[in-house]
């Protein structure tokens, strides 16, 4: 009964109050998480209103010229617009009755009120020597000092609305949702922070949520997501092809960064930058930069790909996510952000999964995962930050399987050998015996695991200081970097060959070896490791056996590497944003590998098998192959190298007028480095009753010492002009080079050759309510494009391989799209025509190289790209949304003469999520049409001469239909 009188006198004051016009107080608006960087106002402030979601009227000449500091954490927006607008000429008027916000530039005079509107300061000056304290924002009425009624009232929010009209422009009326969706920052490639729209080069931002939408299985899958990029991500989880617009470099041309820095200098031994840099749930965003400026703020770059982390706020947020699949794949992905004391903030997360793999070894093919950590302390003019990563991954690297019988292609092999799940790892190899001989003429042994997979253990401690020193920004990053990696692969090397073929030619090479008292009658096989007790017969099977190589490979890499940048913003015939750079690094390595030849049967999982001699009387005489290996050491590498690079580089953005902007920049590259390799000789190891060792590699106790300078000058020219906030066009050409890297300087006679790419580029942007779009237009040229292939010796008349110099080029377009012609449809796209080609080849012998001329880029097709509708709907309580996503590529080939073709193929995949409260759940399913698909080919043999059948009978099949569920829950 007390509180229904409390209620009821509540509501007669409240009756009573607004009866003689006295206003009462807002209540305190809920805070809001906010992450708005520093940069461009007019950009800022449009986040801020996304952020805020509310409606913020301005005119965008008012902020031209302004930047704005970075407003994170849980504020009220009233708060969070204060701090945004610190120490800007600008301020916020707002209407008491509608609380809507328009934003305007202080005049002559500072008055605190006017009539029906509160006027509420970024930064008030003192008034007759003393300060003045801004209005409480949280309650806009305290500023007034007068009772109004509602008619006053009404009259000011239209007199609020008529000053608007007049500052403003039309297309300022809109609110920040007027525009899809490339309003997002970015910082890769850039002098200073902007927006998507606001680059002047195709550059794509995915944010976590995006990251999780797409559902990638690895990073190669995820950038094939972007047009310009083509991967073949059928390796496994790491260690896939990726190339970008043309350019014939599998990823080494590419810079891979987490938070603006590389992990390691250089791509080394089995450590692309796929492997280094993964997505997880401490992602904030994904920022691929295609061309532009990447020469300029990276080495040996024509992209960039940066993995932005998450930082911690003032606000705490913790997630976690359980994702389990039927490949038996359990993965958990964590991470806690937030306030750990005054100014420090710390951020910590990461990954640890086990997944047996599309492709079943018969042992699991990932296990371990990733920890991510940054601590953050804010100071008065700046921020400084530690960051740690730490890596210790097992993953198997998955080669090409014969997929047709190459003495008949309309053959399949799939009875033998399953297109979808069939590999030629096996658990045969887990416990592996490595031979090879040292210097001295003694046979080592070593025991090596299969199921080891490329092993990787990373520690990378980052140390960054920003500091703003009057007009100038200064910023430092101080990376080191330790790997370690143990690779134990097995590589496909020829196409299944007819048992029979195969044996008949070791007959003579047996018949010399074993037949001197008793004559060779035959060759048998045998299951490995029986003595040839154990028959084996394959034409009962297939009638074919199979080569493969396993390669063991350890190798320990260290770099240290230093940027830093000085950055202004001044006044010259406009804005600039001047930025001035310098980036040391120092990174040396060293190698050794084994590789050795087995033989097998043809199947998945494969047993070992033998060669053997037998005498008329089915006696065993010997053995061409020894427990399965048909060659000891068919490889043996060993070396070290030592690299140092200093670079210098400087960059401006001129924005000459509010629609018009140039910018530009230059980098100067000096390496120098020294390095030795160990040359190697054929030696017989004597071993007994067995060919295997008859050819063997040893060391031959010399070194092969390398020395190594160079210098590249990368640069990049650009304009854009935006028309309006929704359509601007722009172009760009820019040039980067390719330089030796380490392995050069650690092997024998593999000398460092330096390669350029030129990019031209122009482009539209398009972004308003419905759609979004990058449209480029691009040119790529790639020198030298160094070839061997068969042609005619002009000196000897005979056919052999040649070595041939000639270049690559890509013209192409490419398009980034997203249509939303309604509010719970959209469609994304991204689809890429090109013409990759080679020629203008070039023989110091004077050979004809017609036959590969104007011929398509090995493995690297005309048209790719996909198309993934989204449907949103609510079933009660639930936010639902359903996805599909269709990739297509087109025909490639596995030769530079186009000879064998790979075919055209399409996937389909789909997605249902449900989200409510702290909850989430997706669903995805990835081939979900069981497509056959083919990618790489042998590229160990193939690429000379093709398969010698047009079809292609040998290469990485696409996975089969997969199914994963992914669980978060956000506390």
């Amino acid at each position: 009964m007390t509180s229904r009188r409390h209620l009821l006198v509540l509501l007669v004051t409240w009756w009573l109050m607004s009866a003689v016009g006295t206003p009462l107080a807002r209540a305190a608006p809920a805070e809001r998480e906010f992450d708005v960087p520093a940069g461009n106002a007019e950009s800022a402030l449009a986040v801020f209103a996304r952020q805020a979601a509310i409606q913020l009227i301005f005119d965008p000449q008012i902020a031209e010229g302004l930047r704005t500091p970075a407003v994170r954490g849980r504020l009220t927006p009233d708060d969070a617009l204060r701090k945004l607008l610190a120490g800007t000429p600008l301020e916020v008027v707002r209407d008491q009755l509608t609380g809507a916000l328009a934003i305007r530039r202080i005049s002559g005079s500072d008055v605190m009120e006017t009539k029906g509107q509160s006027v509420l300061h970024a930064a008030p000056k003192p008034t007759s020597g003393q300060a003045t304290t801004p209005p409480d924002m949280s309650n806009p009425a305290s500023s007034s000092k007068t009772s109004r009624g509602f008619r006053s009232r009404l009259l000011s929010g239209l007199a609020l609305l008529a000053t608007t009209h007049l500052h403003a422009q039309t297309d300022a009326k809109k609110p920040a949702e007027d525009v899809l969706k490339m309003d997002e920052y970015v910082v890769t490639g850039v002098s200073y922070t902007q927006t998507q729209f606001q680059s002047s080069f195709a550059v794509t931002s995915l944010s976590n949520t995006e990251i999780q939408k797409i559902g990638p299985l690895n990073l190669a899958n995820l950038l094939g997501q972007v047009p310009g990029i083509f991967t073949e991500a059928t390796g496994g989880e790491v260690q896939n092809v990726i190339r970008l617009r043309g350019i014939p470099n599998e990823s080494s041309f590419q810079a891979f960064q987490v938070d603006g820095l590389p992990i390691y200098p250089d791509e080394g031994f089995f450590y692309k930058g796929d492997g280094v840099v993964r997505t997880d749930i401490m992602t904030k965003s994904f920022e691929i930069v295609r061309g532009g400026p990447s020469p300029i703020f990276a080495s040996n770059a024509a992209a960039i790909y940066n993995n932005v982390t998450r930082q911690g706020g003032d606000v705490s947020e913790s997630a976690v996510k359980v994702t389990i699949g039927d490949t038996d794949l359990y993965r958990l992905d964590g991470f806690w952000s937030g306030k750990i004391a005054d100014s420090t903030y710390l951020a910590v997360g990461g990954f640890v999964r086990r997944n047996d793999g599309a492709r079943p070894n018969g042992f699991p093919s990932d296990r371990g995962g990733q920890v991510e950590m940054n601590l953050r302390r804010e100071l008065a003019d700046g921020e400084i930050k530690l960051s740690l990563l730490s890596i210790a991954d097992h993953n198997v690297f998955y080669l090409p399987i014969p997929i047709a019988d190459p003495r008949n292609p309309s053959v399949s092999l799939n009875p033998y050998i399953d297109y979808f799940t069939g590999t030629l790892n096996t658990p045969y190899l887990e416990n592996a015996n490595f031979l090879y001989p040292n210097e001295a003429g003694a046979n080592i042994s070593e025991r090596r695991d299969l199921s080891n997979g490329r092993y990787m253990k990373v520690l990378c401690p980052t140390f960054e200081l920003n500091r703003t020193i009057g007009d100038w920004h200064f910023s430092n990053k101080f990376r080191i970097s330790d790997l370690k990696v143990e690779f134990d692969a097995l590589y496909s090397t020829t196409n299944p060959l007819d048992y029979a073929s195969f044996a008949s030619g070791y007959m003579n090479a047996a018949q010399s070896a074993f037949g001197s008292s008793t004559p060779v009658d035959h060759l048998g096989y045998a299951i490995a490791g029986t003595n040839g007790s154990t028959s084996y017969n394959p034409a009962a099977q297939s009638g074919l056996v199979m080569q493969a190589q396993y390669r063991a490979v350890d190798v320990k890499s260290n770099g240290v590497q230093d940027e830093l940048r000085l950055g202004r913003d001044f006044e010259l015939k406009g804005t600039h944003h001047g930025v001035l750079g310098l980036y040391a690094t120092e990174y040396w390595m060293t190698e050794q590998s084994r590789y050795q030849d087995y033989l097998f049967e043809l199947a998945s999982n494969p047993r070992l098998l033998d060669l053997v001699a037998y005498s008329a009387t089915n006696q065993v005489l010997g053995s061409v192959t020894d427990r399965g290996v048909l060659r000891y050491s068919t490889t043996l590498n060993g070396g070290h190298s030592d690299i140092k690079e200093l670079a210098v580089f400087a960059a401006d953005t001129w924005d000459i007028t509010p629609k018009l902007k140039l910018d530009y920049g230059i980098r100067h590259e000096r390496y120098s480095g020294s390095g030795y390799g160990k040359p190697a000789k054929a030696v017989n190891m004597n071993l007994p009753r067995t060919l295997a060792g008859a050819n063997a590699l040893a060391f031959t106790g010399a070194t092969a010492i390398n020395h190594y300078s160079e210098s590249v000058t990368p640069w990049t020219v650009g304009a854009n002009y935006d028309l309006d906030r929704h359509f601007g066009l722009y172009a760009r050409a820019s040039k980067s080079f390719r330089v030796g890297s380490e392995g050069n300087l650690a092997l024998v006679n593999n000398p460092a050759v330096t390669t350029s790419a030129a990019q031209y580029e122009v482009g539209v942007k398009i972004n308003r309510r419905k759609f979004s779009a990058f449209l480029t237009a691009f040119y790529t040229k790639f020198d030298p494009y160094v070839q061997t292939f068969q042609a005619v010796n002009p000196v000897t008349g005979n056919t052999g391989n040649l070595n041939f110099v000639g270049r690559a080029q890509t013209p192409g377009v490419e398009a980034d799209i997203t249509w939303k012609p309604l509010p719970y449809f959209s469609i994304d796209s991204s689809i890429t025509y090109n013409r990759p080609r080679g020629g203008n080849y070039f023989s110091s012998l004077g050979a004809d190289a017609s036959a590969a001329e104007d011929k398509q880029l090995i493995r690297t097709p005309d048209l790719f790209g996909n198309i993934r509708p989204s449907l949103s709907f609510d079933i009660g309580k639930w936010a639902m949304r359903a996805d599909l996503r269709l990739n297509f590529v087109s025909k490639r080939y596995v030769d530079i003469k186009n000879i064998t073709a790979l075919p055209a193929y399409r996937t389909l995949g789909a997605g249902l999520a449900a989200d409510h409260g702290a909850w989430s759940f997706q669903l995805m399913v990835d081939n979900l049409t069981n497509a056959h698909g083919l990618t790489e080919g042998n590229p160990r043999s193939d690429v000379v001469g093709g398969q010698g059948t047009a079809t292609a009978v040998y290469g990485r099949p696409l996975f089969g239909r997969s199914f994963r569920l992914e669980s978060t829950f956000h506390f």
